[in-house]
């Protein structure tokens, strides 16, 4: 009775805290503030040593594997965003004890593989498509239905592809209408292990099948076209669970348990490459930023930045928790546009909005292929860019998911983020470069993956800053 008591106690106090964080940010999971828009002039040189926050996909999947882990996990530089906090809570509605954060810090009472609990009622998971095609796989098998529900944005992006593989290995799951949320779990008895090819690289698909494959009767081999971040794989061995590469095939076998770690964060590529590209393209910047993950399934921007001519540099080189990072260093000089290929489009794919700015600034004109997937992130991310640049002054070429973009001046202007973060961020960075004042508006988003991306921006030399939009009722 005692040791129960103290549970509920901890996961009392855990929601109290929860719930305190939320109300003292901007970034709570229902947000009610005024709309935000982002100032920003032009900058001189970018100079100067920064972290950024911890990394959100690494964020998420340290959540999940604590929550079904025997034993307490601790993770150091989680990331307090809006899309990784819809994680964690997601978990504690499903009865899982969660200390804080606090100030990055998490301590997670696993409650075991079989040990969640029904939640009260559906999952709000706001704007991570992460999070809900993950918890698709790891609640296809447990004992108790769930509903998988997100914001506006959320709920236009398709779930049929995780819903289909899940299905075939004997899963119960119901997309709405065109395979889109709300995602309907069902309980059933037991999942079998399968071969399945994907389709189209994700690994956010890959990994939801990875998790279902933990429950499964068997094997669950995963074959994707082209290598994509395996934030996943590494992870579930670092909590003892065995895992198999062969090329592009993934193999997971079932497992009895898995046993709790401790998890320490490195810093977000996706966040980090705004930055990189700011300094890429702004005369006379020196630009350091600290302990970032380099994992080679999504840090292909520096391999596209460097053919074009960017001076980067990569230093103390290391592993953290499974993770390869490194502190990466740019120097100005300046860039000529090149042609980005089909084949190494997954390795970047959420880099593309910072890539895009980086060519809108080089010599010539850059021609980018096979970006179908950028139309089913939180925004068509080719129309939304392609909008904003050419307000900006820059001419864009679309034809079906080939992009090419000229480099040139950019004008001052209004542009609309169409209320993704990325390319919110992407714009502010262009907005950098322009001969006047820019105004990205929609900026609210930004606070799924990076809060303070206005303030460390500040810290580097840019010039730009955050305002509430007021609207008269």
């Amino acid at each position: 009775t005692q040791s129960m008591l103290g549970v509920f106690t901890r996961a009392k106090s855990a929601r109290e805290h929860f719930n305190k964080m939320i109300s003292r940010t901007a970034y709570s999971l229902n947000r009610h503030s005024a709309p935000i828009s982002f100032k920003v002039r032009r900058s001189a040189a970018v100079t100067g040593r920064i972290r950024v926050p911890g990394d959100k996909s690494i964020s998420h999947r340290a959540i999940m594997l604590g929550a079904i882990a025997d034993g307490i996990t601790r993770i150091k530089g989680f990331l307090e965003s809006e899309d990784s906090l819809a994680t964690l809570q997601a978990f504690r509605d499903m009865g899982v004890v969660i200390e804080g954060p606090h100030q990055g810090e998490v301590k997670i009472y696993g409650a075991g593989l079989h040990g969640l609990c029904p939640p009260p009622g559906p999952l709000y998971l706001g704007n991570s498509g992460t999070s809900m095609r993950l918890l698709s796989g790891l609640l296809a098998a447990q004992s108790f239905d769930t509903e998988l529900l997100g914001d506006a944005s959320l709920s236009k992006r398709p779930m049929a592809r995780i819903a289909d593989p899940l299905n075939q290995m004997g899963a119960n799951i119901q997309t709405g209408v065109d395979g889109v949320p709300p995602v309907r779990i069902h309980a059933v008895e037991s999942l079998n292990g399968m071969t399945y090819t994907m389709p189209v690289a994700s690994a956010q698909v890959k990994s939801g099948v990875l998790l279902a494959g933990l429950y499964a009767n068997g094997f669950t081999k995963v074959t994707e076209p082209a290598l994509t971040r395996d934030h996943t794989e590494r992870m579930l061995a670092q909590f003892g669970v065995t895992v198999h590469r062969d090329g592009n095939t993934v193999t997971i076998e079932p497992a009895a348990a898995l046993k709790a770690t401790d998890i320490e964060i490195p810093g977000d590529f996706s966040s980090a490459a705004f930055f990189i590209v700011a300094a890429a393209v702004s005369p006379g910047s020196d630009l350091t930023i600290e302990q970032v993950g380099i994992n080679p399934g999504r840090a292909g921007l520096l391999n596209l930045l460097e053919r074009m001519g960017a001076n980067i540099e990569l230093s103390e080189q290391t592993l953290l928790c499974g993770e390869p990072v490194a502190n990466i260093r740019v120097q100005y000089r300046p860039l000529h546009s090149i042609r980005v290929s089909e084949q190494e489009v997954a390795a970047a794919i959420d880099e593309f909005p910072a890539l895009f700015v980086a060519a809108a600034n080089a010599e010539g004109v850059t021609l980018i292929e096979g970006l179908a997937e950028l139309r089913f992130k939180e925004s068509d991310r080719i129309e939304s860019m392609a909008k904003g640049l050419r307000s900006l002054g820059i001419q864009v070429d679309v034809d079906g998911d080939q992009v090419s973009i000229t480099g040139g001046l950019l004008n001052d202007a209004t542009v609309n983020s169409f209320d993704d973060h990325r390319v919110a961020m992407a714009l502010a960075i262009a907005g950098s470069r322009a001969k006047d004042e820019v105004i990205i508006t929609g900026c609210d988003s930004v606070a799924t993956s990076f809060p303070e991306f206005t303030e460390v921006a500040q810290k580097i030399g840019l010039r730009m800053h955050k305002e509430e939009t007021h609207v008269s009722t």
